[in-house]
């Protein structure tokens, strides 16, 4: 299995170098981070053993789970699923550095609350739904720079980008719209100049579309499938949280 991980890294590298050379840009622009819902522990470490430094899970519970046998092991651990307010408290305990899934101003109004009782700060992306699916979280694409400029407000959170998910499909063209709408979005909240906030990051592509959302701007893209095999259960089992 190690060489399997170790085989499956070494392409999604390659994808990306391929990608960013593609699109002119600097390699060191797009980071991987390795989507580990579902993957254990010993799988996770593997990766982090080899030269991976940045992971992320979308359940809590799993969060929870695996946080002892991984904390010893050098890594940056962000959050990526729909954040329920009651969970809060254990995305903290659980040294989660970035929520990459703010799409509401109660749940920006509760971390603040929470960070600010205990005096630290928390970097979080806010989660746009470009592909305007009701079975999506994240905050509608005409609402973003809004929460943004409210978000901004709470000196606790430190926002640094933006975060879409996007269509499911096998035809990347069919994605590339919610990437430029992100970019877009990007583009207008850097004009607005607002305190407290750094559009540095745009958090978008998985598996199957990272060259398109690289095309696109993309800093951090997604990855779990094609590194660690195929899951029981598709992708969108696990991202939509509401069913």
């Amino acid at each position: 299995m190690k060489e399997n991980i170790l085989h499956n890294l070494e392409v999604i590298h390659n994808r990306i170098k391929k990608a960013c050379e593609k699109a002119g840009r600097n390699r060191n622009e797009v980071r991987l981070l390795l989507a580990t819902k579902t993957v254990s522990p010993e799988l996770i470490k593997i990766a982090l053993e080899n030269a991976q430094t940045l992971i992320a899970e979308n359940k809590v519970q799993e969060l929870k789970e695996k946080y002892g046998a991984l904390k010893d092991t050098p890594h940056e651990n962000h959050f990526i699923g729909h954040l329920q307010t009651n969970k809060i408290k254990d995305i903290l305990k659980y040294d989660v550095v970035c929520v990459q899934s703010l799409d509401r101003m109660d749940l920006a109004e509760k971390l603040h609350q929470r960070l600010l009782a205990d005096g630290k700060t928390l970097e979080v992306l806010i989660q746009v739904n470009t592909s305007n699916e009701e079975s999506k979280f994240g905050i509608h694409p005409d609402k973003a720079v809004e929460l943004t400029r409210k978000v901004s407000e709470f000196s606790t959170l430190k926002i640094k980008g933006l975060m879409t998910i996007g269509f499911f499909s096998a035809e990347t063209e069919k994605v590339r719209p919610c990437f430029k709408l992100l970019k877009n979005l990007q583009q207008e909240i850097i004009k607005q100049n607002i305190p407290n906030v750094d559009m540095k990051e745009l958090s978008m592509g998985m598996s199957g579309d990272l060259e398109t959302a690289i095309e696109e701007g993309a800093t951090i893209v997604r990855v779990g499938t094609a590194v660690f095999g195929a899951r029981v259960y598709p992708d969108h089992f696990y991202w939509n949280e509401g069913v």
